[in-house]
């Protein structure tokens, strides 16, 4: 998968998505400013979400419209997204900021117009959010443009991710992803469920990741370990300018963190190696090996008292230490000499 300049494959570094989601409060200003601020961490990616309330939900008042048991409990649907909506006008600005602090860009859609928006900025991929991975109609219109897709599956059973995946391959769209995600907001740790991350690669032949919502870095730097070549964590400059998704950000300072915890477990994740660093040599030093331990004279027999497995390392390999025992000594050897087979007898 390739989105922008950034390959993604299993010898890639992991791709860094800052969501930029309600995070922008309502001003473009902040819009910017996050943005700006995501190219500080050593993201590689800012992501928006592209809906209006009425492209993605209707604005009644029945009770199948209210949120229940969530951090939005109480609020309408058609509410809560009028306040979190990134309006469309801002979208050729904010994709312009973001190529102008070499980060990469691309949304969300919610909708057929959402997607026709984006395609005319030329958007390098598309994000199909955790609750639009059953709107197959949305994914097939998605992966007809045959960018990159992203799918994340916080609410997916394995048929749902099966018809997502079909929907993309029937528009002869192979390439895609997905996403490990737990949506609730935010979402307990226990339920991170990380080793999925490397499940949905084998059980799919995808590039896999993680869309995470828990609180802190433990799960972006377990889900590297188990493979994830994709993560995406919801960013914002300051928590406290409020709003829809604060609660459940990331501030400049944590993201910055989470980063270089990811690129840190990258690099202790390594390769398949038994050879030795040149470091790791030297540690040999220290090592056990055969030394004299009391001083032999020439015809003495070697016994566990004057011979013994003992540090540093530059005596004879600890292997041949029963092979010694009762052989004799061809000359005098002093006590913390180390060992070598020239010092054996012939029999």
């Amino acid at each position: 998968m390739k989105i922008g300049d950034f390959n993604i494959d299993k010898n890639s570094p992991v791709f860094i998505i800052a969501e930029l989601s309600a995070n922008h409060n309502g001003s473009i200003q902040t819009a910017i400013e996050t943005i700006r601020a995501a190219k500080r961490t050593g993201a590689d990616c800012i992501k928006l979400q592209t809906y209006t309330a009425d492209t993605i939900t209707l604005d009644s008042d029945k009770d199948d419209f209210v949120i229940k048991g969530t951090i939005w409990d109480g609020k309408k649907l058609h509410t809560l997204y009028q306040e979190a909506y990134t309006p469309w006008e801002w979208h050729e600005e904010l994709y312009r900021v973001a190529k102008e602090e070499g980060l990469i860009c691309f949304s969300s859609p919610f909708d057929n117009t959402a997607v026709d928006l984006l395609e005319s900025l030329n958007s390098p991929a598309y994000k199909i959010a955790s609750f639009e991975i059953t709107d197959i109609p949305l994914i097939e219109y998605v992966a007809s443009k045959m960018k990159p897709v992203i799918i994340s599956t916080g609410i997916a059973e394995l048929e749902d991710i099966e018809l997502a995946l079909d929907a993309c391959h029937r528009m002869g769209n192979y390439d895609v992803a997905l996403l490990k995600c737990t949506s609730s907001y935010p979402a307990p740790i226990e339920e991170a469920n990380m080793c999925m991350v490397k499940d949905l690669a084998e059980r799919y032949n995808v590039i896999s990741g993680l869309s995470d919502h828990t609180m802190g870095s433990t799960a972006p730097v377990v889900a590297t370990v188990f493979g994830a070549k994709i993560i995406e964590k919801h960013f914002i400059v300051d928590r406290a300018i409020g709003g829809p998704d604060a609660s459940f950000s990331m501030n400049e300072e944590e993201f910055a963190q989470m980063v270089k915890a990811v690129r840190e477990a990258e690099k202790a994740i390594g390769t398949v190696d038994y050879t030795l660093t040149e470091k790791q040599a030297k540690g040999r030093d220290f090592s056990r090996s055969l030394y004299v331990a009391e001083d032999i004279k020439a015809g003495d027999v070697f016994t566990e008292i004057n011979l013994r497995s003992v540090r540093p390392g530059f005596g004879l390999h600890p292997k041949y230490y029963y092979d010694i025992l009762g052989k004799k000594a061809s000359e005098d050897i002093t006590k913390g000499t180390p060992l070598r087979l020239d010092f054996l007898k012939e029999q």
